[in-house]
């Protein structure tokens, strides 16, 4: 069975997050969606709401698993049996973060990254913008699965 991860905060998980999980499953038998425990980016108290808003989202398809963990992600990837890390890129600003956290994660840790680029109407979303239009009392239903 070949398993990926796709790590993030997913704070919140956006209708892009949603649309590389749907497209990695063409690629992949199983995806553990990996919230990660990452110091730049606050966890907060609603991780429990954001597992379960996950896990419902993916409630009928069995070869999506949600989880947490600490650490490296590659060490995490490894230790639940991932091939390749999944990771969505909307734009060259992203290429070259992950580029370089990919040749990391290769050349250190052994594990492949498989980058899939963002469909063009989902390009402009991201979880921090979606965040700041709620704060400003936007509707972001139309942005989130």
């Amino acid at each position: 069975m070949r398993t990926a991860i796709f790590p993030g905060s997913f704070n919140p998980f956006t209708i892009g997050h949603k649309s590389i999980v749907e497209r990695g499953l063409k690629i992949f038998d199983r995806i553990v969606i990996a919230i990660g425990h990452n110091g730049n980016k606050p966890i907060g108290d609603d991780l429990v709401k954001r597992i379960e808003t996950i896990r419902k989202i993916f409630e009928s398809n069995y070869a999506v698993e949600v989880a947490t963990y600490p650490g490296l992600t590659a060490e995490y990837a490894r230790s639940v049996g991932a091939c390749a890390i999944l990771r969505g890129v909307r734009n060259i600003t992203d290429f070259e973060y992950e580029r370089n956290l990919a040749d990391v994660n290769k050349n250190i840790l052994g594990i492949d990254t498989v980058f899939l680029l963002s469909l063009p109407q989902y390009a402009c979303i991201s979880s921090s913008m979606v965040r700041e239009l709620e704060s400003f009392g936007h509707d972001v239903s139309d942005l989130l699965p």
